[in-house]
């Protein structure tokens, strides 16, 4: 697909990738008694551990790479846009905008990705119909603060909130990886979404030395029939042992799920095609009637 790196490139930065999660889950699993309760007076205060999650998110933010405003130059209807939060913080990110728009979505991507990075992969949601909206999480790329995952949940709840103030007919949200975690802390219980995807997420963050209030499982809607998990075969980063409990509590709610053998992490699939399909399962569901 256009815009998403290929061959020898795209493998070299998924397995560099796929080293920084794993030594960071490493590291987060260390020490998990150490873990600092959250201050709601401090927004940037460490929950998961008052050294081990600044490091870890240091870590990921350092797999991340640095922003580069070249990767967006080609994309149409595309432009950089800023979030103002609650503690004033600013959160830089992309939106890329439809003709006779019916609906938004918002991408919440993996803890290793920047906004600029995926930007010409989501223009196929755009070319649907949808204005998408991208954001680089506080602490990376373009945006300011401090990279704490409270701080990013609540980042989220002020972002979905404000789009729905704009008169979106449609709401629709899609977490890739840690994106499902916050997405799901942040709004998943709610009925402030129209559709929501979960692609490669963690049933639970607390064996990793967070408190259970951020694991994913409880954040699930008692009718989940708004709800699709994706799942791959081949995922090496988030196992599909690492989410059969999220994907079994969400089948029992009616949320529909996918399985696939063949898929991956996300952006490490082994194909184009393979990619390919998996946004066309993200697509269907979003748009369904």
């Amino acid at each position: 697909m256009k815009g998403r790196p290929t061959g020898a490139q795209a493998r070299v930065l998924m397995d560099v990738a796929a080293m920084g999660l794993a030594l960071a889950f490493v590291l987060l699993a260390m020490s998990a008694a150490n873990s600092t309760a959250a201050d709601e007076t401090d927004p940037e205060l460490a929950v998961c551990g008052s050294f081990r999650e600044p490091f870890v998110f240091w870590l990921w933010r350092t797999v991340a790479g640095s922003p580069d405003s070249t990767r967006v130059a080609a994309i149409k209807d595309i432009e950089q846009i800023q979030f103002k939060t609650r503690d004033a913080i600013s959160l830089g990110g992309y939106k890329l905008a439809a003709a006779n728009a019916k609906g938004y979505l918002i991408v919440a991507q993996g803890n290793a990705m920047l906004a600029d990075q995926l930007s010409a992969d989501v223009q196929r949601f755009r070319d649907l119909g949808l204005d998408v909206f991208i954001f680089d999480y506080r602490g990376y790329g373009i945006s300011e603060g401090k990279s704490r995952l409270a701080a990013i949940v609540g980042d989220y709840i002020e972002i979905v909130a404000h789009l729905n103030s704009l008169g979106y007919s449609n709401r629709f949200l899609y977490g890739i990886s840690m994106g499902g975690v916050i997405l799901l802390n942040a709004v998943g219980r709610s009925s402030l979404y129209t559709r929501f995807v979960v692609d490669s997420s963690p049933s639970r963050v607390s064996n990793l030395g967070c408190p259970e209030r951020y694991d994913p499982v409880p954040h699930l809607p008692d009718n989940a029939s708004r709800v699709m998990i994706i799942s791959g075969g081949e995922d090496n980063v988030v196992k599909p042992r690492q989410m059969a409990e999220l994907i079994d509590v969400a089948r029992a709610r009616g949320a529909r799920i996918v399985q696939d053998p063949e898929f991956a992490h996300p952006y490490q699939d082994p194909s184009e095609q393979t990619h390919w399909r998996r946004q066309n399962e993200v697509a269907t569901f979003l748009l369904q009637e």
